[in-house]
């Protein structure tokens, strides 16, 4: 098998430096980015084989990077090397198309390992979280009463948002309009009943701290 083309995405410098040297002696690193929209914009120029990222990162997270990566090449392998212990997070990376997910306290030999089983069509997941997903899969929760669906758009909305950019800036990132940047921010006010931009900020922080993709934020259709 030929020295598998990986990618990776982290917004931490030294660990993208780490995980660079650790992978030269069996990968060939076609490239390292620090957020998901500099992933989904150089994947298709660069064809990686593999795709290591984390989940938390700026402007996109890994999560809605992954799926996004999955719809336009869907052929490349996945895997996430985070540091969420959620099987709920765990269970959401397979579901946008992970083949792997590792913990930043995984071993540095698993993610070689890691990379070796995909490569052969096999998924893997770090025995440190397997027992919690296996058990998430089998007792899936059950979604609340009401919850408030917002679409992959409001989402980046939401996390550009909490990251302190003004709607033209979102606009210029998102490649859209600074109109409709507003049109799903008051969407999301008045679907979260929420009536001041401090309060949607407050909302977006607390949120994305706890959970990258909360269960309330899912869904699978996609925002113009």
């Amino acid at each position: 098998m030929t020295r598998p083309r990986v990618l990776l995405a982290d917004d931490h410098r030294l660990l993208r430096e780490a995980f660079a040297r650790l992978l030269e002696a069996e990968c060939e690193l076609v490239g390292a980015v620090a957020d998901g929209r500099a992933l989904l914009e150089v994947a298709p120029q660069l064809r990686p084989d593999v795709v290591v990222l984390d989940i938390a990162m700026p402007l996109l997270n890994g999560l809605d990077a992954a799926r996004q990566l999955k719809r336009d090449l869907p052929d490349v392998k996945v895997i996430f090397l985070t540091v969420s212990e959620d099987p709920e997070i765990v269970a959401e990376a397979f579901r946008v198309g992970a083949s792997g997910y590792l913990l930043k306290d995984s071993s540095a030999t698993e993610l070689l390992l890691a990379i070796r089983e995909v490569r052969r069509g096999r998924s893997y997941v770090t025995p440190l979280v397997a027992q919690g997903l296996v058990d998430t899969l089998l007792h899936p929760s059950q979604p609340t009463p009401g919850s408030v669906v917002l679409s992959p758009r409001q989402r980046e909305v939401l996390q550009l948002l909490a990251e302190g950019h003004t709607m033209k800036e979102i606009a210029r990132l998102l490649k859209i309009t600074p109109r409709t940047v507003a049109f799903h921010k008051y969407s999301m006010m008045e679907q979260l009943g929420i009536t001041s931009n401090a309060e949607l900020i407050k909302f977006a922080v607390k949120t994305l701290e706890m959970d990258p993709i909360p269960a309330l934020f899912r869904d699978p259709g996609s925002g113009p």
